[in-house]
């Protein structure tokens, strides 16, 4: 069976709520409570389930739970912690709405192109701990279950640009571009709304997902994402540390200023993303750093 037709059936052995239990809505320094609720009975609506929120200004309470409608075990279950780093750190894939360009940016994709992206990223990996990527057990992944971000920043200004370098994807929705700003919880009901209809057409047969990807001939930018890995992709946390590896490396070699990085972390980090590292390189090359701090 050839690669393209291992990854159809895998395809196939997912459903609906298989595919959106592996991505997870990230909240950055949320000011209301209320859009805390709203985005959770948005995510409810289209089969979201699982909502995190990172150092928010005022605590999930009342206002939350009023406007969660039918999401309220999504605020109860929704997981807080104190940074981004903690929240994205066990994730292998990490997209992040903004409305506009920023300082070194990320592919920008649209939610129908971001949506392509995670169920692609969803059957390889998949089909790679499950064994139908004909890889080494000894090298299988420690959870079966693909993990996804979606990052959404402050509700009046977004992401910071050093949150925003987080991501492998940048998700902007077309909007009056007098004013392409959304209301967050607006936000994560658009990227939902597609994600949930894109979801429900990768489900089901290759000739109607065949036809529906022809609405991605308008990309702005080429993405490349393999469609079949050898070994389980890294996640957020080791693309972190090698970034940091590498640049203490350059410091200590006299390739960069400890005190003038300037720019310097985040293009090495972008680089770690579009290269989309395996866990295999990443030894590699964490072993290639190591040797080279020691001679």
């Amino acid at each position: 069976m050839s690669n393209d037709a291992s990854l159809a059936v895998s395809s196939h052995a997912h459903t609906v709520s298989d595919y959106l239990d592996c991505l997870q809505v990230v909240m950055v320094n949320t000011t209301l409570p209320a859009n805390i609720g709203s985005a959770a009975r948005a995510m409810h609506t289209m089969g979201l389930s699982r909502l995190t929120v990172v150092d928010p200004k005022l605590p999930i309470d009342e206002t939350s739970v009023s406007h969660a409608a039918g999401g309220n075990d999504l605020l109860s279950s929704a997981s807080i912690t104190p940074t981004l780093e903690a929240a994205i750190s066990d994730c292998q894939l990490v997209f992040a709405a903004s409305s506009r360009s920023r300082h070194l940016p990320r592919p920008v994709v649209t939610p129908t192109q971001a949506a392509k992206i995670m169920f692609d990223f969803i059957d390889a990996q998949t089909a790679l701990s499950t064994g139908d990527g004909n890889v080494d057990s000894s090298s299988a992944v420690t959870s079966s279950k693909p993990n996804i971000a979606i990052l959404f920043g402050r509700e009046d200004r977004g992401l910071t640009n050093e949150e925003l370098a987080y991501a492998d994807y940048h998700i902007q929705i077309d909007a009056n571009p007098a004013y392409p700003v959304l209301n967050v919880a607006s936000a994560v009901q658009v990227i939902a709304s597609f994600i949930f209809a894109y979801v429900q057409t990768h489900t089901q047969t290759v000739d109607s997902l065949d036809s529906d990807t022809s609405t991605d001939a308008q990309s702005t930018i080429n993405v490349n994402l393999r469609q079949q890995w050898d070994e389980p992709a890294i996640n957020q946390q080791q693309l972190q540390q090698l970034t940091q590896r590498t640049t203490d490396l350059m410091v200590q070699r006299g390739l960069a200023n400890s005190e003038h990085l300037k720019s310097l972390p985040s293009r090495l980090s972008r680089l770690g993303s579009r290269l989309q590292l395996d866990q295999k390189e990443y030894q590699l090359l964490s072993a290639l750093i190591a040797k080279l701090s020691k001679d």
